[in-house]
């Protein structure tokens, strides 16, 4: 048999799966691929003057004379391919990969060898499905001849070839689309794309690059939270990216990008986060800082990103989770549910919350965030006079609290749960301000640990640390539905701390936000009477009466002697006789 070589562009393909989908059905999958092959790949390769050389079961090589014809007709196939079985599930799919290379063949017969055969087989092994990989001899022939797009992959060292393979993808028209997405994790995901580097100089990337670093690492913290690893995020650097596409390819619901800009010592860094299933933006800042300490600035524009996101991250879970179908349920979306009847803030929804809770214990006893949230909502339930301040109903809510400690140690929204509840119901001051420091070592840029915190020293008598941790937790989340939290806190750190007027600005704030707040309208109360604003402490305690009937001082300051060490509740109890609290 007389053997020559002659230079030719080789096709090689298989189908992706083969053996899976021979497993699932053999005789179905086998009358598929004689229809694809009857139907479209074996007139394609006529229709481009391609030459069958051999098939192997699933596999085929082909010879072209032109490699312009061969890349066409590969382009064509695929994108044919996402046309087809559309109506068949994304695991039955027939899905070819496709490798292409240009090289000097053996001929024998009907046959070919040689590396420019061996190149196309392993550069179609490198391929994923859906795609077209073709070598840089390839690319270098067709790159300015045909009108696509060719993404470098770089060097690939493949089998029994000596020297590494300069490998190119070309991007299938809706091949992306018609592969089978990653499933969502059970926890809402998220990725952090590389930031667009608006400095204007690329030597910036370094500095854009650590942000979008620090931001992800920070992000990381969170422990409902899912968070794609930077290397597969940054693989789209440089991209023009559909969030749509890095959903279904990366496997998440939400997708947070940006851009930095710099004018000489001043940064400008924007960043915005979308749900990838509507398009929707969720939420968009803008961030403004100075050069002078460039990993100060990184820190501080994660920590500001991470406390905007997480309450719009939530808030976006929960109103998923509300248009859920009841029977659907699991424990993460009970919570979350549960969570929306907190911020309804009101007693029949704090009732359905803890219900909801227990249900979620129910079905996983070991879920550590429902047992803190109903110990909290039993704790809120009581403050606001919805519960009745029963022993059994303070045990229930210690209970809960220690039960997610034991559970949930390392979720930080559990332990600051925890450690409000062992203050507040426990009076266990050190232990709550231990488990609140762990918190915040776990999650610094918790707007709500950072609350608990401030409590915690305010309930001490420590004015000053306190009033710094609720404005680093306004800061971290500037419109959070419980803000008005943050402001109650400001306003009784204020008190304790001799400046009334200040106080009452961040309390009418407060009750303009959450005007039902026991708590907000005590303290209003209280610095009404040290400022000598009588008219406006003795509406206050109108008010106060009204939503909790029957208060007093005696009721007041016997729940206060369990959560405020003695001297700030002195203080307190000065301030609510001044201002005209019954004394019962």
């Amino acid at each position: 048999m007389t053997t020559t070589r002659r230079l030719a562009a080789i096709l090689a393909a298989d189908v992706a799966g083969y053996s899976r989908l021979m497993g699932a059905d053999e005789e179905g999958t086998l009358e598929r691929l004689k229809a694809l092959r009857r139907e479209l790949i074996d007139p394609k390769i006529a229709e481009h003057h391609g030459r069958i050389v051999k098939t192997t079961g699933d596999g085929m090589l082909v010879e072209f004379a032109s490699v312009v014809d061969a890349v066409r007709c590969a382009v064509e196939v695929q994108q044919a391919m996402t046309e087809r079985d559309t109506d068949v599930a994304a695991d039955n799919r027939i899905e070819l990969r496709i490798g292409i290379n240009l090289g000097d063949v053996i001929v024998e017969g009907d046959d070919l060898y040689g590396d420019g055969v061996n190149i196309a087989a392993r550069i179609e092994a490198l391929a994923d499905a859906g795609g077209v990989f073709v070598s840089n001899t390839v690319h270098d022939h067709v790159r300015d001849r045909l009108p696509f797009v060719f993404e470098d992959l770089g060097e690939q060292q493949v089998k029994n070839i000596t020297r590494p393979v300069r490998v190119y993808r070309i991007p299938i028209a809706g091949a992306a689309e018609a592969r089978a997405p990653l499933p969502l994790p059970e926890k809402p995901s998220l990725a952090v794309l590389p930031f667009q580097n608006m400095t204007g100089d690329p030597e910036q990337d370094y500095f854009v690059d650590g942000i979008v670093e620090e931001i992800t690492t920070a992000i990381s913290r969170l422990p409902w939270l899912f968070v794609i690893a930077r290397n597969s995020s940054f693989t789209y650097k440089g991209k023009a990216v559909d969030v749509k596409q890095v959903a279904r390819e990366l496997g998440v619901r939400y997708v947070l990008e940006g851009s930095v800009r710099k004018a000489g010592s001043r940064v400008r860094i924007t960043g915005q986060l979308i749900d990838t299933a509507t398009g929707a933006h969720i939420w968009a800042d803008r961030f403004d800082g100075a050069l002078d300490d460039i990993f100060e600035l990184q820190d501080q524009v994660a920590s500001s990103v991470v406390g905007a996101i997480e309450p719009r991250l939530r808030q976006s879970e929960i109103e998923r989770a509300v248009r859920k179908p009841t029977e659907s349920l699991d424990a993460y979306d009970l919570y979350l549910q549960a969570l929306a009847l907190f911020n309804a803030f009101t007693a029949d929804a704090l009732a359905e919350a803890v219900a909801l809770m227990r249900r979620a214990l129910s079905i996983d006893p070991r879920y550590a965030p429902a047992a803190g949230l109903a110990a909290w909502c039993i704790l809120v339930a009581i403050v606001q006079g919805w519960l009745a301040p029963e022993q059994r109903r303070s045990e229930e809510a210690v209970r809960l609290a220690r039960r997610a400690l034991d559970i949930g140690k390392d979720d930080p929204d559990c332990l600051w749960m925890a450690a409000f509840t062992l203050m507040f119901l426990a009076g266990e001051h050190a232990a709550a301000a231990s488990i609140v420091d762990r918190a915040l070592s776990l999650n610094p840029n918790s707007a709500q640990a950072w609350h608990t915190c401030g409590w915690v020293h305010a309930f001490s008598g420590h004015s000053a640390p306190a009033i710094e941790a609720f404005e680093r937790a306004i800061r971290l989340s500037p419109r959070d539905p419980l803000a008005f939290n943050f402001r109650s806190g400001l306003a009784f750190a204020h008190l304790i701390g001799g400046r009334y007027e200040e106080g009452l600005a961040y309390a009418r704030q407060g009750l303009i936000e959450q005007p039902r707040s026991i708590a907000l309208l005590r303290i209003k109360a209280g610095l009404c009477g040290l400022a000598g604003r009588v008219e406006e402490g003795r509406e206050a305690i109108e008010r106060l009466l009204e939503l909790y009937p029957g208060m007093t001082m005696a009721s007041i300051m016997k729940a206060a002697s369990i959560y405020i060490l003695p001297e700030p509740r002195a203080i307190y109890a000065e301030s609510l006789r001044k201002a005209g609290v019954p004394e019962g």
